[in-house]
């Protein structure tokens, strides 16, 4: 197929994998977030969320080369400052340090990652962009998820995914918890975590008195939960809190909050913790 003019006058050929040019895209499966300027996103579903994100812009795509015919629609959604990049896959694969099956990468950034740094320096565990993260999941009046101590990248990006499916106001996550923004937990998330509001960072202890600041109806599920998920009303700013498979909550926690249990066959008693958001979320969406 044959490249728009315009398109093919876009593309940068890249045919030395040592071009400082993409030096964003080097040994990503290992360097990933870490000690790294931006983020990666992979594949043409994540890329049509980061397009569409108003929190997150592109500095550069890197694709290979048989990948851009087919993409041609995708890529006239690019700013015109975004370099894109393309290659051979021998090129690509050994930039990226392993095989890029989808040929579809991009480096993004926060487009206000500074302003949140400082305000993170300066406030502490309850930072202001916390209080309006909260502040703005009340307003929207759908459920909050908060998620404590979620480690594993496939969990936070199904969690994700799920939230966003059910119609969830956002995401807030302790530190404890994956960043969003890991390439695994933005693959598995199908781009969601690029486009659904979330916050990384506080302690429990913040989390908890920020939720009761802003008008939250903190429910945290849990084997022992009391309250019927019948009783759960869309509507009444709910916070779903989450603890990670195996060691849940922290008993500390669930002495300071409502509890709810998913009723389950006999001889079982807990769930992945992506499965519980979505049985809850759904029967609040339902109920709307």
């Amino acid at each position: 197929m044959t490249l728009a003019p315009d398109l093919a006058a876009r593309l940068v050929d890249i045919d030395d994998a040592a071009d400082p040019r993409i030096a964003d895209y080097l040994d990503i499966r290992e360097r990933d977030l870490v000690a790294r300027s931006g983020f990666i996103a992979e594949g043409t579903v994540v890329l049509d969320h980061l397009l569409r994100s108003e929190r997150f812009r592109p500095t550069s795509l890197f694709l290979l080369k048989s990948r851009v015919a087919g993409i041609a629609d995708r890529l006239a959604l690019v700013p015109h400052d975004v370099p894109i990049f393309a290659a051979e896959r021998a090129v690509m694969d050994t930039v990226a340090g392993f095989a890029i099956h989808r040929g579809v990468l991009a480096h993004a950034v926060d487009r206000n990652a500074r302003q949140r740094a400082g305000e993170s320096a300066k406030d502490g565990g309850e930072t202001a962009e916390l209080a309006e993260f909260l502040a703005r999941s009340r307003r929207a009046g759908a459920p909050l998820v908060v998620a404590i101590g979620l480690a594993n990248h496939d969990n936070v990006g199904a969690l994700f995914r799920n939230a966003a499916a059910f119609g969830a106001s956002g995401l807030l996550l302790d530190g404890a918890s994956c960043h969003p923004l890991y390439r695994k937990a933005i693959r598995v998330s199908v781009g969601t975590a690029l486009t659904l509001p979330f916050h990384h960072g506080a302690d429990v202890q913040a989390i908890w008195k920020a939720l009761e600041r802003s008008g939250h109806r903190p429910i945290a599920l849990s084997p022992r939960g009391t309250v019927d998920l019948a009783e759960l009303k869309p509507g009444e700013g709910l916070a779903l809190l989450l603890g990670s498979e195996g060691r849940g909550l922290p008993e500390s926690l669930l002495a300071q909050t409502e509890t709810a249990r998913i009723a389950m066959a006999p001889g079982i008693d807990s769930l992945n913790v992506a499965t519980s958001a979505a049985i809850v979320l759904s029967r609040l969406y339902s109920a709307a």
